[in-house]
């Protein structure tokens, strides 16, 4: 499923070895259960003109509830996040960014730091994407 959600049930139950019926219960369960909280497209973000990925490293000040539930809203609202980690060690946040070139990124860039003190800020900017979107091995990770 996580290698490709667009598998016909029919197919699927194939793979796995049962009924088509017994694969729709287990299916709905597994969705009831929160255990597959969806299915998505991965989309071409070099044919959508999105050619710059960054990773974002952010430090800051400032750890009141408060503050961090600001924070997170104003991230949330910025359109070129795809993924955004609250971390341990030297840093204290984690935004993934794609965007359109360099400009893209500098409008993102002030739109993050808009009102908001933060400590550090820098861009580790990615020259080849190795493995991206991979699904977990389940399997192996047990």
């Amino acid at each position: 499923m996580q290698a490709d959600a667009g598998l016909s049930q029919r197919d699927l139950a194939e793979r796995v070895g049962l009924s088509q019926n017994a694969c729709w219960r287990r299916l709905q369960r597994l969705h009831s259960s929160g255990l597959i909280r969806g299915s998505h497209a991965v989309v071409d973000l070099d044919a959508l003109g999105l050619d710059l990925t960054v990773f974002v490293m952010v430090r800051t000040r400032h750890h009141s509830k408060e503050w961090i539930d600001e924070f997170r809203a104003h991230v949330e609202r910025l359109p070129e996040v795809i993924d955004f980690y609250r971390i341990g060690g030297d840093w204290d946040y984690l935004i993934k960014v794609v965007t359109r070139g360099m400009s893209g990124y500098d409008a993102f860039y002030q739109k993050l730091i808009t009102n908001f003190d933060l400590a550090t800020v820098t861009g580790l900017f990615s020259m080849e994407a190795i493995i991206n979107n991979r699904p977990a091995n389940i399997s192996r990770l047990r």
